[in-house]
């Protein structure tokens, strides 16, 4: 069993920045694909970085501005946001990308407000 411990978050003004981690611990040795998702209230959680095979991708409302990334020993992967706005606040969650998932974490909450 894979667990996923999200952290990092906070309050952060419009304009900021925050680096969101994502630990993976249990029966997964090492992370190759990850996806870190949101959700904010009233609203369907989405995907909005993803690491697949080395390769990233990301949703075009954060396209510029996130980045996701692994550490060398494949067990940590990070979420660094730049440029933060207030339509980002939400409670962010890593997981696997192709939904395939493992049990979900308790996420981390992003506030941007000023």
């Amino acid at each position: 069993q894979v667990q996923l411990v999200e952290s990092g978050g906070g309050l952060v003004q419009p304009g900021g920045s925050l680096r969101l981690s994502c630990a993976a611990s249990g029966s997964i040795v090492r992370i190759n694909n990850m996806g870190w998702y949101r959700q904010a209230p009233g609203k369907q959680r989405e995907l909005v970085a993803a690491l697949t095979s080395g390769r990233t991708t990301y949703a075009d409302s954060v396209k510029g501005r996130f980045t996701i990334s692994r550490d060398n020993a494949k067990t940590t992967v990070y979420l660094q946001m730049n440029s933060l706005k207030p339509e980002d606040t939400a409670v962010y969650y890593c997981n696997a990308p192709n939904g395939a998932y493992y049990d979900w974490g308790q996420g981390t909450q992003v506030t941007v407000s000023s």
